[in-house]
């Protein structure tokens, strides 16, 4: 089983997510919405599973600086936690920070800011390509000599913390909290698109970082949620690309390859000024501000919810047992390719995309097909068999009964 805390964590997760939802039906606000909500944790299984993949390279790389080029070895204990944790938090500081203003960078951290609601499940909402950028920030810590588990153990918790404070339901906390802490205050503030409050509070759990750096800043009035140029789409594999192709598209407007290089890593919104120069966020009339919302039939809705939460208990399965494929890349590449498909199917059915049908039906087939051939030994199981079988047949049934009712839904 998997010793990451942030997958341990899952249930609780969820857990805290169902508790949001109640207080917030009481409290009367409305920062859910299906659509939203499950692209936001479909950003997140993404990420989980291409982690399952890049943490070879990251963690691998980490290991191997700490392995050949530490120059003490500090001995595992509770003080050495503490203080990692303390520097880890330092570091993800700079790495965050860095992420807001490399425009390559902000490609992979992007996603985690593209929705314009803020509530837990944005937490979830993480990227598949973050991690290529800013491991490397972590590299001073193998160095000094500490171990990677305790790299892998503060990250986690680091990760955990910040679960959080992805909320509207807190308002403000004690002073001296604030003071030190990173709070759902500080961090809603983070996740604005407002122009006074971009690019502000990059700390992980503590807020002295910004703070002792120039970049804190208080929350005034409540925040409009999301980035300047909005996703306007419920397809996670494109929430992780979106950004990259929006710079190919600059890139092949700019004649110099100096400048081009320039841009890579500039400021996102950077144009040479023989281009008109940065493009500074702009502040929205709230009066007239509408938030993307294709509204999908209730039946695919339903439809969706149900094979999503089929999903989710596949994909835990999953990442709880990432160390039974060790050896067995071809079966965990084709699983984490079914998890991948399913949720750019989903996302699709939200958007009422006419070739969501046949990717839909490419999944019913792969799924029992992939099972069988990967893992035979399923067939010895009559109860496990059966409930595939049946679950395959049942699903299959049900999406040809709505499948006239997937078509482009209306816009809010």
């Amino acid at each position: 089983m998997s010793l990451d805390p942030t997958i341990i964590a899952i249930p609780v997760y969820f857990l805290l997510i169902g508790l949001e939802l109640v207080a917030h039906r009481f409290q009367s606000i409305r920062s859910y919405r299906l659509n939203d909500a499950i692209t936001n944790i479909n950003c997140g299984v993404t990420s989980q599973v291409s982690g399952a993949f890049l943490k070879v390279f990251t963690i691998g790389f980490y290991t191997f600086i700490f392995e050949r080029f530490r120059f003490i070895t500090i001995e595992n204990s509770v003080l050495t936690w503490i203080v990692a944790f303390i520097a880890y938090d330092f570091f993800y500081y700079w790495a965050h920070r860095m992420s807001h203003e490399v425009n390559l960078f902000w490609g992979g951290h992007s996603v985690h800011h593209q929705s314009e609601e803020y509530n837990l499940s944005v937490a979830l909402r993480q990227s598949s390509t973050q991690t290529i950028w800013t491991f490397i920030f972590y590299t001073p810590m193998a160095l000094v000599g500490f171990h990677p588990l305790i790299l892998l153990s503060v990250s986690g918790f680091n990760l955990l913390y910040q679960f959080w404070i992805h909320t509207e339901s807190i308002n403000k906390l004690p002073q001296w909290f604030e003071a030190i802490f990173n709070t759902p205050s500080h961090h809603r503030v983070h996740h604005a698109r407002n122009p006074k409050y971009i690019d502000k509070n990059h700390g992980g759990t503590f807020i002295i970082w910004d703070r002792l750096f120039g970049t804190f800043k208080q929350e005034e009035e409540r925040p409009t949620y999301g980035i300047t140029k909005n996703l306007n789409s419920w397809n996670p594999v494109w929430a992780n690309v979106a950004h990259y192709s929006d710079m190919l598209r600059d890139m092949r407007t700019i004649p110099k390859w100096s400048d081009r290089l320039r841009y890579v890593f500039q400021k996102p919104g950077w144009l040479p000024d023989y281009l008109g120069g940065y493009r500074a966020p702009y502040d929205i009339d709230r009066t007239s501000y509408r938030k993307f919302d294709l509204h999908a039939a209730k039946v695919v809705n339903a439809y969706v919810l149900v094979q999503y939460i089929v999903l989710l208990a596949g994909t835990a399965l999953f990442l709880f047992n990432l160390e039974t494929f060790e050896n067995q890349m071809i079966q965990k590449l084709v699983l984490a390719l079914i998890i991948i498909v399913s949720t750019v199917s989903f996302g699709a059915m939200f958007e009422g995309r006419k070739w969501v049908s046949w990717l839909e039906i490419f999944r019913l087939v792969a799924i029992p097909t992939s099972l069988l051939v990967l893992f035979p030994h399923i067939l010895d199981h009559t109860i496990l068999s059966a409930s595939l079988a049946t679950y395959i047949f049942g699903t299959a049934i049900w999406f040809f009964a709505i499948k006239k009712a997937i078509v482009q839904p209306t816009n809010s």
